[in-house]
């Protein structure tokens, strides 16, 4: 079966196919099936710095962070996504006994690119904001020092703190973790910004 966006698909005809594939990554949202793009360079060293940070931390205690190959199912949504850092504090819960479709992360941490920051700032939010188990989702610039982390409340209303010094402390209050800007942005080299001359 080829996989084409616009194309009407059950999540397990997706899943079936999504579980043979070999080079190639996809996502799928109400029936469509959209092909992953590769990450660049920061997008991977980013999301690198973030598991191994976050993982040196929750090693004595009960959660566990995970890299974008897992895949976590929003059942309320129909869909099935690959977010770049994932956590959960439970016992992990799979779509099926295949234990490669979580449904129960209790953090989901998107790494920006200039083609996905909308979606990942909107249309993917919203899928998120589904998960009953979801208690933070992170959004992580490639390009400048820029974190939004968004909380949710127990009266189920999001809350974002939104960090962008280089000195700034990054809190994971869902799996009581907390980061420098500068380990997670390590080894990133920002490109500079172009400026226009213009004689008077």
């Amino acid at each position: 079966m080829s996989l084409q966006p616009k194309t009407a698909y059950s999540f397990d005809d997706y899943l079936a196919v999504e579980r043979e594939a070999v080079d190639t990554k996809h996502e799928y949202v109400a029936g469509h099936v959209y092909a992953m793009t590769g990450a660049s360079y920061h997008h991977n060293l980013i999301a690198a710095n973030l598991v191994r940070r976050l993982g040196n931390q929750l090693d004595a205690g009960p959660c566990t962070v995970l890299s974008n190959d897992m895949r976590v199912r929003v059942e309320a949504a129909d869909a099935s996504t690959y977010p770049d850092v994932v956590a959960l504090c439970d016992e992990p819960a799979f779509h099926d006994e295949r234990s490669d479709v979580l449904t129960n992360p209790i953090l989901l941490i998107e790494v920006l690119s200039p083609s996905t920051e909308g979606y990942d700032r909107g249309g993917k939010f919203a899928l998120y904001r589904a998960l009953p188990s979801l208690r933070q989702y992170v959004l992580v610039a490639q390009d400048r020092y820029s974190v939004d982390v968004f909380t949710r409340r127990d009266d189920n209303r999001w809350v974002l703190t939104a960090y962008s010094e280089p000195d700034d402390l990054i809190r994971f209050d869902a799996i009581a973790c907390a980061v420098p800007m500068s380990e997670i942005y390590a080894r990133v080299r920002f490109e500079p910004e172009e400026t226009c001359n213009h004689a008077g």
